[in-house]
């Protein structure tokens, strides 16, 4: 037996512990483990039930992935389900932390499941662009039928514990400070009680209903084709659930294994594993050891209160953290503050988040026209238009205001951190921390280290991402910093293609066609062209169309023309505007080109520019 395995009896009760620090993943170690302990288990003859249990803080919370890579060794995950499923003696599965990916489908192979109340559980291999390949598909259409499955397989998202409790998918909710013992009272219960071995895979009474139903698929696909546009997985993921309703399980389990087998070859798989493991580095920072003192951030000052300020500030307010949202006029202050409410009560209204939570987030928000209401911030993010005269004058006020210690943040997309720093007295207070719009909705943060920034606020900034649910990347100062720096130069493409005859909507299908959420085009208006370029002296058809009052969808327009709904139509003003700077500078039309060659003049040039942040150290 594994090492990492260990097994107890109490009063006729085997209780199989993993402990496998820091998620059990499973592990070729922790297989053997299950294995051998199940076994053990089962041929003692004073055990009459079996509880699984993990040590540390979780339950399996899924598979090994670097396995995926270096190929698995035996036992293979399915040979020690069918351990588990086909023990003579009841297995109880105990579950505390989650139950993810492998960690659910072990447990959906035990006979009963009793969780602790915060546990989670879910089936997120859609996220690797791969499917449950250990009979997930298979057994939890059995639970909770074919249209929840589906649902919570293609999006990926965790279950709370009360819910799959609701659902079936576990039998009993434990008091939450004594997994084990209440894991050992039900048990017990099952023994009295005389309970069967429930198999999942032998109740089929929530698929049969929907043998040789195709209209349920047909319509899950098509009320989420936007969602699983360009994936791969998601499409199999259906089609496996469907298979669970039409086909004996055993021959739905090779299918299952078929479709997964293809997924793991796929490109598409082996993109996400490579940002999953990239994600893991995130915050592996060679000179800012893990144990680097951080800041508490207890108050948050906002400065500006248009578009990124108010999401900035919607992160914060989400978090519990409060936030002091500064504009220069009454009408901005309450149009941002109307801006917040508003997004808050869509949110509400989708059933995203309760009413009184709403209430909740605004009661944490103070509006001021005063930047001398900052004092008392720990941390004050400036988010005013891209402009280094502005930004510096913001900064050299708040130089004045703002507590010794605080953090003094820019949300700039472009300009220069170190310069900003000059305005102040405590440049090594200075940072970047550059949101994405909608800064409420998008998950990159840009931390931006300046060459005097303190470790401290380096290891704050990468902690408080997590706090506000983004995902942080660190960058030394640079024009563009990371995100906008490789994706400039597509623009650049665009812009320079669009003169030569194919249209911004040819561009932006074309790209958009191929994954992108949105084209170059339709982004630029998304954001402002008055946002994007500031400063240029040569004459460019965003700055044209800025000379015409067309800044995009938030004023007239832009690249498109837009209805009440936001909705896009070529713009006969924007195409003007493209034909008189091409004429202007003498580039011939040759008319619409192949969408192949559009990708790769736009995405050629990203892949050069990424080599160059990294050998130029700009991304660490």
């Amino acid at each position: 037996m594994s090492n990492l395995a260990t097994t107890s009896i109490e009063d006729g009760i085997g209780i199989l512990t993993i402990n496998s620090p820091p998620v059990n993943a499973l592990g070729a170690a922790v297989r053997v483990g299950i294995n051998d302990g199940i076994k053990a288990l089962a041929s003692d003859a004073s055990v009459k039930a079996i509880v699984l249990i993990c040590g540390g803080r979780t339950f399996f919370a899924g598979a090994d992935i670097a396995e995926f890579a270096t190929g698995m060794k035996p036992p293979l995950l399915n040979e020690v389900l069918d351990t588990i499923e086909n023990c003579p003696k009841p297995v109880v599965a105990a579950i505390h932390g989650t139950a993810l990916g492998g960690g659910l489908e072990t447990a959906l192979c035990c006979h009963y499941r009793v969780a602790v109340p915060s546990a989670k559980l879910g089936l997120p291999e859609v996220k690797l662009g791969i499917l449950p390949g250990a009979g997930g598909t298979q057994r939890l259409p059995r639970i909770i039928g074919p249209e929840l499955a589906m649902q919570a397989m293609t999006s990926g998202q965790m279950i709370p514990a009360q819910m799959a409790a609701m659902g079936g998918v576990l039998d009993k909710l434990v008091d939450e400070a004594d997994l084990r013992g209440g894991a050992i009272a039900f048990a017990r219960e099952v023994v009295a009680g005389g309970k069967p071995l429930r198999r999942v895979r032998d109740d089929d009474s929530k698929v049969a209903p929907f043998k040789g139903n195709t209209e349920i698929f047909e319509a899950f696909l098509k009320q989420h084709a936007k969602a699983m546009r360009g994936m791969v997985a998601p499409q199999a993921i259906v089609a496996c659930v469907e298979a669970a309703c039409n086909l004996p399980f055993d021959e739905g389990i090779a299918f299952e294994q078929a479709r997964f087998v293809e997924l793991l070859g796929s490109p598409e798989s082996a993109g996400l594993r490579h940002v999953f493991f990239a994600e893991r580095e995130l915050t592996k920072i060679p000179d800012v050891p893990g144990d680097t003192p951080t800041l508490s951030i207890a108050q948050v000052g906002v400065i500006g209160a248009g578009t990124m300020g108010g999401g900035i500030t919607m992160n914060f307010l989400s978090a519990g953290i409060p936030v002091t949202l500064c504009e220069m006029t009454q009408e901005a202050l309450d149009r941002g503050i109307g801006v917040i409410r508003k997004n808050y009560e869509a949110s509400a209204a989708k059933g995203k988040m309760k009413p009184e939570a709403v209430e909740k987030a605004m009661g944490l928000l103070t509006p001021s026209l005063d930047l001398a209401a900052l004092s008392q911030a720990d941390l004050i993010i400036e988010a005013v238009y891209e402009e280094m005269g502005v930004k510096k004058d913001i900064f050299s006020k708040l130089d004045a205001i703002a507590k010794t210690g605080a953090i003094l943040a820019s949300n700039t997309s472009y300009l220069n951190i170190d310069e900003i720093a000059s305005a102040t007295a405590r440049p090594d207070h200075v940072m970047g921390l550059h949101f994405f719009s909608p800064a409420n909705v998008m998950p990159l943060l840009e931390v931006v280290r300046g060459a005097r920034t303190a470790k401290e606020l380096v290891a704050t900034g990468m902690g408080l991402a997590k706090k506000i649910r983004k995902t942080p990347v660190l960058s030394r100062v640079g024009p563009g910093f990371i995100a906008n720096r490789v994706m400039t130069v597509r623009a650049m493409a665009a812009n320079d293609m669009v003169l030569e005859g194919p249209t911004p909507a040819e561009l932006d299908k074309a790209i958009f066609d191929y994954g992108f959420a949105m084209g170059n085009f339709q982004m630029m208006d998304l954001v402002g062209l008055d946002v994007i370029g500031r400063g240029s002296n040569e004459r460019t058809i965003q700055g044209d169309l800025v000379k015409l009052d067309r800044l995009g969808q938030k004023k007239n327009g832009g690249f498109y023309d837009y209805d009440e709904k936001r909705n896009p139509t070529p713009s006969p003003v924007a195409a003007k505007v493209i034909a008189d700077i091409a004429a202007a500078k003498g580039v011939a039309n040759t008319g619409a080109q192949p969408d192949e060659e559009i990708i790769a003049r736009l995405l050629y040039p990203v892949v050069n520019e990424g080599a160059k942040v990294l050998e130029e150290g700009v991304a660490i």
